[in-house]
């Protein structure tokens, strides 16, 4: 498993990893998983429904959303929910065939901060796609750097040079 991060993770080496459950255990379990100790994750499906999370969101130290081929798209639209309106504060990681360096960019954008890459990534082309642009046309995630952005929330704009 080949994953990329934009945030370092806090440093300890005793902390064991995440256990990863679907979306539907969790659902139909909610009990057993409401007491578990240690790091918890949960993995959506493009179909999920994120709002459906929201109550669960203080368990999770990680959400990863699949993008299960290059054609789904539902996951920028789950992770910009999960961000903006639910508050969730833990690592969202993309994961899938979908996951590939030209895609990087935009899935930071909506508040992806982890990448499983896709078999055959390139890390390092990887890593270069995400400082690819330094300009941004539309208000999103300010997980990368943005030189500039065009249209900012407050509704008033500025013009590019």
């Amino acid at each position: 498993m080949r994953i990329l991060r934009l945030r370092e993770l806090p440093a300890d080496p005793a902390a064991e990893p995440a256990l990863t459950i679907s979306f539907a255990a969790l659902r139909a379990e909610p009990e057993r998983w409401g007491g578990h100790r240690g790091g918890l994750a949960v993995r959506l499906a493009p179909a999920d429904a994120v709002e459906d999370l929201a109550a669960d969101l203080r368990l999770l130290s990680l959400i990863e959303i699949e993008f299960p081929n290059a054609g789904e798209g539902r996951g920028y639209s789950q992770a910009r929910l999960l961000r903006e309106r639910l508050g969730f504060r833990g690592e969202l990681r993309a994961v899938g065939e979908g996951v590939r360096q030209d895609r990087l960019f935009l899935l930071a954008r909506c508040g992806f901060d982890a990448f499983e890459l896709a078999a055959g990534e390139d890390m390092q082309a990887a890593r270069r796609a995400l400082t690819r642009y330094d300009v941004a046309y539309q208000p999103g995630s300010s997980l990368l750097e943005m030189r500039r952005q065009r249209f900012h929330r407050g509704g008033s704009s500025s013009t590019l040079g």
